[in-house]
């Protein structure tokens, strides 16, 4: 290996207990999201990097526009390390995580390592890349290299309301301007496409009854019932149309909350159910935004006092790759396949993440980072979420050679 490629490997062999414990660090304070109350992880992951000698900027985001986004706090976090003249590329992850629900057999926030994987909420997905990127950095500036150019960590914490107060809030303000990005992923693909997501909230208005004469009333939840029946039966026809970029598969539509009622002896006058419409890349968001009213009211008609109302709660574009994409891709592929003993590829993947923000405002981005095949193994968004810790350096030295490629 050429001898900064060394330095690297070297440097992070000797660093892998320090890394793991700054993991657990992260893991062991909570930040779910619901409820949004993100502003002490922020603070105590500045500390942590701080004490490793980075430089740290606390963006706070105003304390409107957080309760806009349905959130009680949020700071982003920068670092920037500034080799030289030349391009900036930003490393993107985010420390908001879901709520850890039910089922767990480990302390969700216990950092607890069982046959080398660490469990805990939030491990994979994405506190694991706070460790890669932030090592990755610290690997870098030891490896010697002759490098032009600007390493940007975008550490934030509403990827799971969205994003829009974490990098896209970044980049519309104009404290970040990356030419490159790479978000956070998993150490056995490379992302350059995901789906888009659209959300929506769908309200039927009845008028409450006693139950020993419902016929005074209106049922609000039969009227939803037959538009349930409806949407279930349109997306059967989402089975037809499958995207060409692996990994993705075909659209989806899921009915994912539904509340309603007063008691059991009150007819309901009002019911509320919130869908989830996944976009392939080939997808518009326009039209796919402007089919399911159509389904929705045209069922509603069969109940014409029972009145619809529909609200969008979330609106994400699929990823597409950039010009310029390519070239990360290709890096981090072959320096992916040579570290981690097999064939690493370009992939796509059925969710949606912060990286269209990247890629709305031009900045060429693809997913990689430290974690297991796929979001299955990693348990991610369900209980025992588990990062396997070897991959963990692995993904790192993976991000640091990429990035001694892009700048030197």
């Amino acid at each position: 290996m050429p001898s900064s490629a060394a330095a690297i490997h070297d440097f992070l062999a000797r660093e892998r207990g320090r890394q793991i414990a700054f993991l657990a660090e992260l893991v062991r304070v909570p930040s779910d999201n619901p409820p949004g109350d993100c502003q002490a992880h922020a603070e105590h992951a500045a500390g942590l990097i701080e004490a490793l000698g980075l430089t740290v900027e606390r963006h706070k985001v105003p304390d409107a526009l957080v309760a806009a986004n349905g959130m009680v706090s949020a700071t982003n976090l920068v670092v920037r390390h500034r080799f030289g003249n030349g391009p900036v590329v930003a490393l993107n992850a985010h420390g908001d995580v879901v709520p850890p629900g039910t089922g767990w057999t480990k302390d969700p926030y216990g950092a607890e390592i069982v046959d080398g994987w660490m469990y805990g909420r939030g491990v994979a997905v994405s506190k694991s890349d706070f460790a890669t990127y932030v090592w990755a950095l610290l690997a870098l500036r030891a490896s010697g290299a002759a490098l032009r150019g600007t390493v940007e960590l975008h550490l934030t914490y509403d990827e799971e309301t969205g994003g829009e107060i974490g990098p896209l809030w970044l980049l519309e303000q104009g404290i970040c301007k990356p030419d490159l990005a790479i978000g956070a992923g998993f150490s056995y693909g490379v992302v350059t496409a995901h789906n888009g997501c659209l959300h929506l909230e769908v309200t039927l208005t009845g008028r409450s009854a006693h139950a020993a004469r419902p016929f005074t009333g209106i049922d609000a939840l039969e009227a939803a019932t037959h538009v349930l029946g409806a949407l279930y039966a349109w997306r059967k026809g989402l089975a037809a149309r499958v995207s060409e970029v692996p990994g993705i598969g075909s659209p989806q539509l899921t009915i994912g909350l539904i509340e309603g009622g007063i008691n059991t002896n009150v007819v309901p006058d009002r019911v509320v159910f919130r869908l989830d419409r996944r976009m392939i890349p080939e997808e518009n968001p326009a039209p796919v935004e402007a089919d399911l009213p159509g389904v929705i009211d045209a069922a509603a008609r069969a109940f014409p006092t029972a009145t619809p109302h529909i609200r969008r709660i979330l609106l994400a574009a699929p990823l597409r790759p950039l010009p310029g994409a390519e070239r990360l891709t290709g890096l981090l592929c072959a320096h992916a396949s040579r570290i981690m003993g097999e064939p690493v590829g370009a992939i796509g993947v059925p969710l949606y993440t912060d990286a269209r923000h990247y890629a709305a405002h031009g900045v060429p981005i693809v997913l990689y980072g430290a974690g297991p095949r796929s979001i299955e193994d990693a348990n991610a968004h369900r209980a025992d979420e588990r990062l396997f810790l070897d991959d963990l350096p692995k993904a790192t030295e993976v991000v640091a050679l990429t990035l001694r490629d892009l700048l030197g």
